[in-house]
C-alpha cells in the first residue's frame, strides 16, 4: 500500500505501531495535535485538531489508508468528547468519502460493549452496552463506519481494542490483553484483506481466557499468535482486593463499568 495515515500517532498505540506500518507502506503520514520531530525517512508529519474540518480534510488527501487512532482515549466531560471523538470520527469518514474512499480503521474500544457481564461470550452480532461517555462515543463511531459503507461505499474495520500494553498488568487484563505484535499483524491484515465492507473486530490476542469471538471476522485473515497465560503467575502474585460481586469484576469494562458519572 502506497500511503497510510496514523491518527493520534504520538500516543502509545500510534508509536508503537509506526515502525510495524512503516515495513509495508512505501510512506506514512503521522498526524497529532502534539508535534512529533523523530520521523523516519518514510514518514511525514502534519499537526491537525480532529475537530477542525478543512484541516482533516486536508489531512486525507493522497492517502491510501486511515488508522484513526486519534480522540481521548480515556473517560472525560461530553465537551471534550464531543469535539474529540465524534466531531473527530466524523471529519475522518467525510473527509474519507471525499478523497477517494480509503479504508478507514477505526479505533473503537472494550467499553463499548463494557456493561455485558464477564460470564458473557460477544460475538459480531452482540449488542453495545457502553459503560462511559467515552464507550458511547466508540458506539457512535462504529455505526458512523457502517453509515458511510452502507450509503457511500466506504470499508472499514472498527477494532474493539482490548488492553494494548507489553505485558497484563491485572487479572482483568489476562482476558482483554492484545499484545502489540497481534496489533501490528491485524493493521496489517485489515489493509491486506480483498474487501472488508464495514467489519467489527475484538483487538485482542489468544488467551486462555477470554469474553470475544472473533468467528465472523475470519474473512480478514488475521489470527493471534500471543497470549497473556505466560503473565499469569505474575499477575496473580500481586495483592487483590476486589470481591467477585464488585462492579468491575462482574462488567467486562472492569473500572470504567464501575465508575461514577464523570459529569457528577
Amino acid at each position: 500500500m502506497s500511503k497510510i495515515l496514523i491518527t493520534g500517532a504520538g500516543g502509545g498505540l500510534g508509536t508503537s505501531l509506526r515502525k510495524s506500518v512503516a515495513s509495508w507502506a512505501d510512506s506514512v503520514r503521522l498526524s497529532d495535535v502534539t508535534e512529533i520531530t523523530d520521523c523516519a525517512p518514510n514518514e511525514e508529519f502534519v499537526a491537525c485538531p480532529l475537530g477542525d474540518k478543512d484541516a482533516v480534510q486536508a489531512l486525507v488527501d493522497g492517502v491510501d489508508g486511515i488508522v484513526h487512532l486519534g480522540g481521548m482515549s480515556i473517560e472525560d466531560t461530553f465537551e471534550t468528547i464531543l469535539d474529540s471523538n465524534l466531531r473527530g470520527t466524523y471529519h475522518i469518514f467525510e473527509a474519507a468519502r471525499k478523497a477517494g474512499k480509503p479504508r478507514v480503521m477505526f479505533a473503537s474500544s472494550n467499553h463499548a460493549i463494557g456493561f455485558h457481564t464477564r460470564d458473557t461470550e460477544l460475538n459480531g452480532d452482540s449488542p453495545f452496552r457502553p459503560d462511559s461517555l467515552y464507550g458511547l462515543s466508540k458506539c457512535y463511531g462504529e455505526l458512523l463506519a457502517r453509515y458511510y459503507y452502507d450509503k457511500f461505499g466506504v470499508e472499514s474495520v472498527s477494532v474493539r481494542i482490548g488492553s494494548c500494553f507489553p505485558e497484563p498488568v491485572d487479572r482483568r487484563m489476562l482476558a482483554t490483553w492484545l499484545s502489540p505484535t497481534d496489533f501490528d499483524s491485524m493493521i496489517q491484515a485489515i489493509f491486506s484483506a480483498p474487501r472488508t465492507g464495514a467489519a467489527m473486530i475484538y483487538g485482542v490476542s489468544d488467551n486462555l481466557e477470554t469474553w470475544w469471538n472473533n468467528d465472523h471476522a475470519r474473512f480478514l485473515g488475521w489470527k493471534p499468535r500471543d497470549s497473556s497465560d505466560r503473565f499469569r503467575e505474575k499477575v496473580y502474585a500481586k495483592p487483590y482486593d476486589l470481591k467477585p460481586d464488585d462492579l468491575a469484576v462482574v462488567h467486562q469494562g472492569g473500572g470504567f463499568a464501575a465508575a461514577g458519572h464523570f459529569e457528577d
